[in-house]
């Protein structure tokens, strides 16, 4: 069928050519110019030569066929993306706001292949017996070199070139009359990086309990019938992982590929090892601390059909799978799940979407489902499954005490650590187990501020206080701004200023005081920053290498050590204060994520959860492990206030370096709003400041409309983006 035109999204990111462009394809490129293809085509007025992708194909032109230009050339080292992805860029642009090109650079899995790595072989080319005859030969010259590398060929046809140098000891030299006499061959073969690595043996199947049998056997029925997304909620320590595995090994019986969704890379050393056990070399990983070659290469073999099973943070979404039969997101309430850059997509209905199109099924699993998950369970248009036990027989949940800091105030302890606290580690140290403190928190200590006058130090680029770290220093966590802690207040000279806060550093450092002979580990962003430092702090933990592990939120999810068997929360109600409607619902995950830690073998556990606020609903229903009763707490707030998942809500930020623009661009927009609200179906709130105003000199407005149905707000975007927004103010839209 012929096809002489392309249409074509240039990759520019900009609104003004964010749009179709109809190329001539030469005949000498026919073949190659397929759907997806990135190409080189001549842009603009100067005729420069520009990258861009092939979204479609028309055959006849939009206007006078001599103006057309040709495509110069289709970039071969491109990776083709199916049409189905650019149907889920599409979708990406339109319900969350980008650009054509944003959307598609985020679907891609990788823009440009690597050169693969080469491993180079020997590989003998003469029969036993010959090789046994030179072998003779060369022991009676007393050539060892030589005689290593024949034993070794007797023993093996192919080496590996690097075996043979390193291992063998034998030299170039040695082997190059061999491979002019025809003794042997040199070969060269390219292989894949891997971020693996093969130190994992595989391992039996495990044996699946009688709930856990019954929900997969559900799953595979829905998965075999209408295919609507399943939500499984489960307990800590009921199993979920074992359910995810059989599912995934029926459903790739069928010839079908999964993508398995983790919320932190920090999960992925515990996950991956499960998977690789059972899968061994189908499984792979994709994560931001990879290398380039790395991602790209695990990319590539997905695309080429060698992987059952990718497993990664939110970018894995995207594995150019073309059999994909199931998408997994696992802790799937985590915050991580929405990109906080453009296109700002929620992974669970990008899934969900990306299923749809490929004729998959998602399955979503928490033992905290979000309210907006539940909700949809509970409305019918997801599935539900439910498992109430742990799968260890011995297994139980920890029994949890709550202890008011107001009364360890009361009672004149100012430190971090209740007595109870204090007491039950050092019983737990007593008789060998482990511990984990969890402390949603990072640096030294909190905020600076003066005791006179109450201001606290911020930073001067952005509307956020600086963190105290260890070194002496206050660093702005949002643009990175650094300076000393200042010797007296600077805003109104007073010598009383202070730290305030507790930060993962300063527990550190008192529990080593606490406790000198026992080992501490830390587990928080900053000794996490390095490649591979995820992987062992926390293999360290698991092997027995430390008694007590301190961290931040990535330390109580999904995690699996059997001697954990006291979990002590330190902040518990710090993220109630935290602002947005959302504030509950991420406290009580938390804490009952962080909970599920303790006693997940046959030894039992304790948690203790410190907190000024012990009645608040959300530390009440964790303490109790109640989801029932704090999502129907959770649930009635979100009606009475319009929130989601009971309404949809679309918000959009405005930001300027001149605050003038910003707010009279945040008044046009509520004036454009009012008039399409002319049903009065949209609940305007709006527009104001946002929680953090300034962000690197930029100023930021925020605008919410609230409906029940997403139509109208989709309606309400389209109207908004055809404003003239001018140069110098930027907007980013959000749906919920």
């Amino acid at each position: 069928m012929s096809k002489p035109y392309a249409d074509v999204i240039i990759d520019i990111t900009h609104t003004a050519v964010d749009r179709v462009f109809q190329y001539q394809i030469p005949d000498e490129l026919s073949e190659k110019a397929v759907l997806g293809a990135r190409i080189r085509a001549p842009f603009g007025k100067g005729n420069r030569l520009r990258d861009g992708y092939i979204i479609g194909f028309s055959e006849k032109p939009e206007y006078d066929p001599s103006k057309i230009k040709q495509i110069a050339a289709v970039c071969e080292d491109g990776m083709p993306i199916e049409g189905q992805m650019i149907l889920l860029a599409a979708w990406m642009k339109e319900r969350y706001g980008s650009t054509m090109i944003q959307a598609l650079k985020t679907v891609l899995p990788a823009k440009r292949k690597l050169k693969a790595l080469e491993k180079k072989y020997l590989v003998r080319r003469v029969s036993l017996e010959e090789c046994e005859e030179l072998l003779a030969f060369y022991r009676r010259k007393n050539q060892k070199a030589r005689v290593r590398l024949l034993e070794a060929f007797l023993a093996d046809e192919t080496l590996p070139y690097e075996m043979v140098v390193q291992k063998l000891r034998v030299s170039a030299a040695s082997v190059k009359p061999f491979l002019e006499q025809g003794v042997c061959t040199l070969e060269t073969k390219s292989r894949f990086r891997s971020p693996i690595g093969d130190q994992w043996s595989r391992g039996d199947c495990v044996d699946l309990n009688k709930e856990q049998r019954e929900t997969v056997d559900g799953i595979l029925s829905v998965w075999r019938g209408d295919r609507r997304p399943c939500l499984v909620h489960g307990i800590t320590g009921s199993g979920k992982t074992e359910v995810y595995m059989e599912v995934i090994r029926q459903v790739a019986a069928e010839g079908k590929q999964a993508i398995v969704l983790i919320p932190e890379i920090a999960l992925t050393w515990q996950t991956v090892m499960r998977f690789y056990r059972q899968f061994g070399e189908r499984v792979s990983i994709v994560h931001s601390r990879l290398s380039a070659g790395e991602k790209s290469d695990q990319m590539e073999r997905a695309r080429r059909g060698e992987l059952d099973i990718m497993i990664g943070p939110r970018s894995a979404l995207f594995t150019p799978f073309t059999n994909l039969g199931l998408i997994i997101i696992d802790e799937e309430h985590e915050a991580a799940y929405k990109s906080e850059t453009v296109p700002r997509y929620h992974a669970i209905d990008t899934a969900i979407y990306r299923c749809k199109l490929a004729g998959a099924m998602t399955i979503l699993g928490s033992a905290t489902p979000s309210a907006a998950s539940y909700y949809r369970a509970q409305s019918g248009d997801y599935h539900f499954f439910q498992m109430k036990t742990r799968a260890k027989k011995l297994s139980v949940l920890p029994s949890v005490e709550i202890v008011d800091l107001r009364e360890e105030l009361k009672a004149g302890n100012r430190g971090i650590f209740s007595r109870r606290l204090k007491e039950l580690m050092v019983e737990t140290l007593n008789r060998g187990e482990q511990i984990l403190l969890f402390l949603n928190r990072r640096g030294y200590a909190g905020f600076v501020s003066c005791r006179t006058c109450g201001k606290a130090v911020k930073c001067p680029h952005c509307d956020v206080s600086l963190k105290v770290h260890r070194d002496g220093t206050l660093k702005c966590h949002y643009c990175g701004y650094e300076t000393a802690i200042p010797k007296v207040c600077p805003t109104c000279g007073s010598k009383y200023i202070a730290g305030f806060g507790t930060g993962t550093q300063k527990v550190e450092t008192m529990v080593k005081a606490m406790f000198p002979e026992a080992s501490v580990l830390r587990m928080d962003m900053d000794t996490t920053a390095k490649k591979g430092s995820h992987d062992a702090i926390l293999s360290a933990f698991a092997d027995g290498k430390a008694d007590i592990l301190i961290g931040t939120q990535m330390i109580v999810k999904g995690h699996d050590f059997p001697r954990v068997t006291l979990v002590g929360i330190l902040a518990a109600d710090l993220s109630l204060y935290s602002g947005g409607y959302e504030a509950g619902e991420r406290t009580f995950s938390l804490l009952t994520q962080a909970a599920g830690r303790a006693g997940r073998d046959s030894l039992p556990g304790h948690v203790v959860i410190q907190s000024y606020a012990p009645d608040n609903y959300s530390v009440e229903a964790a303490a109790s492990q109640d989801y029932e009763g704090f999502y129907w707490h959770e649930i009635l707030y979100r009606k009475l206030l319009r929130y989601p998942p009971v309404s949809r809500m679309l918000s959009l930020l405005i930001a300027s370096r001149e605050e003038e623009e910003a707010v009279d661009m945040a008044r046009a927009v509520k004036r454009q709003a009012e008039a399409v609200n002319e049903e009065g179906i949209l609940e305007l709130v709006g527009p104001a400041k946002a929680s953090v105003s300034k962000i690197n000199d930029v100023y930021r407005y925020m605008f919410y409309v609230k409906c029940e149905e997403e139509e109208p707000l989709l309606e309400l975007k389209r109207s908004i983006e055809s404003l003239d927004w001018g140069k110098n103010v930027q907007y980013q839209f959000d749906m919920e």
